[in-house]
């Protein structure tokens, strides 16, 4: 016999308790209509709190707060992750958000007119729904990582926690984003360090600096990357294309400080041979440790709708589904903007988001009170 599952139904359901779905309670809440967070976490703020123990934000305190609540932290200071995980805790806590913990979503398909949200033995309908997560949810490794020695230490940057983790002996990181190069800096200082991949380029200056401070911070987050790239210029289009071509350049790290610590530039991995990492250009290394700093999907594949590209991206203008009237997406890459995955970026897509709900939410009223009265005067025999 089937086993029957109890349904609640909601006006909308948010998947994903982060930063961005917070700055989306934060604007539903406001508007007054039942709506619910589904969280897989345990804990408001475990997805930083499961980063690596030294990982600092690369936006300072100024501009890592979310809409409503200022981060506790003086402004030039660069939170660590825990204080990042601690600040969207008190958060959710101060604005009494409706978050329902250790849920991951399983499925997201249509149930008639509305939405179904399946989650272990939970399900939710709603007539919205709005996925607020990240484009970092699967780690990518690439198939042939299985073919190394099975003692070489292996994991992928999400599972690194310190250099504790590792063998004695040489380190590879395979990939040259911010990832691998904060990590590379890292383990560099115990043991010897290859860092392989492209290089990316990075940001010319200090992000700590006095200049920064003074005028770069705000002149590229409050203008260049908040207002001049976006989906609606041709600048922001380009940047677009080339952050899902070509990645991000290095922020805090510079290729000197690379350089400083022993961490050697070496060319891309492309397999395996004898056990042992082969790069590009044939080199074979001989290391007992290999982090992978190769990306991650955006882990979507539970979403059972018609609404993806070939590439795996879902179809949406600025966050609005194309394909599905009442699904929305927070905290992808480039969503609208270069901010759009920065803290003090997702407010202005979760706003357009409650916005965009809001209105649809309107129309849909104003339809069902203009049938209801249609139906008034025909009974009326008006």
């Amino acid at each position: 016999m089937a086993l029957e599952h109890s349904r609640e139904t909601f006006h909308t359901i948010v998947i994903g308790g982060g930063q961005a779905g917070l700055s989306v309670g934060y604007y539903l809440a406001r508007q007054g209509r039942p709506f619910a967070i589904l969280d897989a976490s345990q804990r408001v703020g475990d997805a930083w709190r499961k980063r690596w123990d030294s990982l600092r934000l690369f936006t300072p305190a100024a501009f890592d707060g979310l809409v409503g609540m200022k981060f506790p932290a003086p402004p030039f200071s660069f939170p660590t992750k825990d204080e990042m995980a601690d600040y969207l805790e008190a958060y959710a806590r101060r604005f009494q958000l409706p978050i329902r913990s250790g849920l991951p979503v399983e499925r997201l398909t249509r149930a008639g007119s509305r939405f179904l949200v399946e989650a272990g033995s939970n399900r939710y309908e709603a007539d919205h729904v709005v996925v607020a997560m990240s484009s970092y949810q699967v780690p990518r490794v690439p198939a042939f990582a299985k073919e190394l020695r099975p003692d070489i230490v292996q994991m992928h940057s999400i599972d690194y926690r310190s250099p504790r983790q590792l063998k004695p002996g040489g380190v590879l990181l395979v990939g040259a984003g911010n990832s691998g190069a904060e990590i590379a800096i890292e383990v560099a200082r115990e043991h010897p360090t290859w860092m392989s991949g492209r290089d990316t380029g990075h940001v010319p200056f200090r992000i700590d600096g006095l200049p920064a401070r003074l005028f770069l911070m705000r002149f590229l987050f409050r203008l260049v990357f908040h207002r001049l790239l976006t989906v609606d210029t041709a600048l922001g289009r380009r940047a677009r294309h080339k952050m899902f071509t070509q990645g991000t350049s290095l922020i805090r790290v510079k290729p000197r400080q690379l350089a400083a610590a022993g961490v050697q530039r070496v060319a891309k991995m492309t397999g395996v041979q004898n056990g042992l990492p082969v790069l590009e250009d044939g080199r074979v290394l001989d290391v007992t440790n290999v982090i992978w700093c190769t990306g991650f999907g955006n882990g979507l594949s539970w979403i059972d709708l018609p609404i993806f590209e070939a590439d795996g991206e879902p179809r949406h203008r600025s966050g609005i589904s194309t394909d599905e009237p009442g699904l929305y997406f927070v905290g992808l890459h480039f969503l609208h903007s270069f901010s759009s995955t920065m803290i003090h970026g997702i407010a202005r897509d979760a706003k357009r988001i409650a916005d965009a709900i809001e209105h649809r939410t309107r129309a849909a009223e104003a339809r069902s009170g203009e049938m209801t009265s249609d139906r008034r005067l025909s009974t009326a025999g008006v």
